[in-house]
């Protein structure tokens, strides 16, 4: 009898245990959310966007209409080149985390890995996400979409100049040299070199806008100006093209910032709201500046504070409130005239477009004073109590993105220059680039 009842149970538990077992396993299995999954698919879009046709086009109106073309086309060319380097060895480098270990300081912390190269192991199955919650190839593609914009901003500064074929291949290397090793140093988790600083950039004032800004001044330099600067007038030949670019940016850059916070949550609702308010306030900033400077604000200084707004916020956007915000886009509107009109005049450098002026100066400025507005003492809501010691993090994060992106870019280009060429010949630019390039017209009047 009792033999039996041993028996008995051992039946019962050997259909109940698997039973548990399972249960548990479905328990610990990651889980995709439909809602996570929807907004990272809309935010992805908004941030493709952002580059075609709005940064094609917000450039595209600023250039003389002889170049029109050509500034379109470097758009849309880095577009399809990025997204293959992304894809095959772009997206490893920047997020593989082989070899990190928090605290450590090694190679991996500068440079991620090759097991992700060409995307192995990805399957519509893959699931990741700050609580696995979203495919991960929704997450690639997002994150492609923040390597696609970064180099396309560089085309500002050195707009009207400069070879396509000798384009094309500095961006691939400068892709894989500069943008997807910041990435890494800042975003890839424990045992990355900015991240275990404790470097704040929520969603790319160090990774994109310092990166592109300080390449695109390196980059007009090196080139030099454009044949007839600064006594030939070069006004931008459609505004109505810029103005359109720029709505497209800002509307876009809720994907960019709200997007960051990879998740349908609280931080991407705040996210969106601190980017709304930075923009605004840069924007009047800027026109108000130019106003008082110059005794009329201008069509094309309201694009351009909105654009500076939209840069300084990035990196503040998930750990600063609607205040900090405020005051985070006022400065950067007012900095940012300044530097891309008084600070470039006296300088002498030939930023085109002001890649340098509004994205470089613009991320540095948001950067710093992300380590001020995050504090909760301040409205912020990030982790920060210390306010001085997080602004010395914040400055150490711009210093070495600033020097490492100088030389590196330096290097690229004069290595180029020597072995190709990069600029387009004196009678190619005095005839217009959409010609001798690409062998069309933007207007066929």
């Amino acid at each position: 009898m009792t033999l039996r009842k041993f028996a008995g149970l051992g039946a019962l538990l050997s259909i109940v245990m698997p039973s548990l077992a399972m249960a548990a396993d479905e328990v610990a299995a990651p889980v995709l959310n439909s809602g996570d999954t929807a907004w990272m698919l809309t935010a992805t879009a908004l941030v493709l966007f952002m580059t075609i046709p709005g940064l094609a086009l917000f450039y595209g109106g600023m250039v003389r209409s002889k170049n029109i073309l050509s500034v379109m086309m470097q758009c849309f060319a880095i577009t399809g080149l990025i997204s293959i380097l992304w894809v095959i060895y772009g997206y490893s480098i920047a997020f593989d985390t082989t070899g990190m270990e928090q605290g450590v300081v090694n190679f991996n912390s500068f440079f991620g890995g090759m097991g992700k190269a060409f995307l192995a192991g990805v399957t519509p199955a893959s699931i990741t996400g700050p609580a696995a919650l979203f495919p991960e190839a929704v997450f690639i593609t997002f994150q492609m979409t923040f390597a696609i914009i970064t180099p396309a901003l560089i085309v500002g500064a050195f707009a009207e100049r400069m070879k396509f074929s000798a384009m094309l291949i500095f961006m691939a290397i400068w892709f894989t040299l500069v943008y997807a090793p910041i990435a890494h140093m800042v975003w890839s988790g424990n045992g990355g070199l900015m991240w275990d600083w404790g470097v704040l950039d929520f969603a790319g004032g160090t990774v994109v806008h310092i990166n592109a800004g300080v390449a695109g001044l390196v980059a007009c330099i090196v080139l030099g100006k454009r044949k007839g600067f600064p006594t030939t007038p070069m006004a931008p030949h459609n505004l109505g093209y810029t103005l359109v670019g720029a709505a497209m940016l800002w509307i876009g850059w809720f994907g960019f910032n709200a997007g960051s916070a990879a998740a349908a949550n609280g931080t991407a609702g705040m996210a969106m709201l601190v980017t709304q308010i930075a923009t605004a306030a840069a924007a009047l900033g800027w026109m108000f500046a130019e106003w008082i400077t110059h005794g009329k604000p201008s069509a094309l200084g309201i694009a351009s504070g909105v654009v500076a707004g939209l840069v300084a916020v990035t990196p503040a956007a998930g750990t600063v409130g609607p205040m900090g915000a405020l005051v985070i886009g006022l400065v950067a509107g007012v900095v940012c005239f300044f530097c891309a009109t008084s600070l470039k005049r006296k300088l002498g450098y030939d930023d085109s477009l002001d890649a340098f002026g509004v994205h470089g100066i613009g991320g540095i400025v948001g950067a710093i004073l992300t380590g001020v507005f995050a504090a909760p003492a301040l409205g912020g809501f990030g982790t920060v109590t210390d306010i001085a010691a997080q602004v010395w993090i914040q400055c150490k994060g711009v210093g070495f993105t600033v020097i490492y992106t100088a030389i590196v870019t330096y290097v690229i280009l004069k290595v180029l220059d020597m072995v190709m060429g990069l600029r387009v010949t004196e009678e190619e630019e005095a005839v217009g680039l959409d010609l001798a390039q690409h062998n069309e017209r933007g207007y066929n009047l």
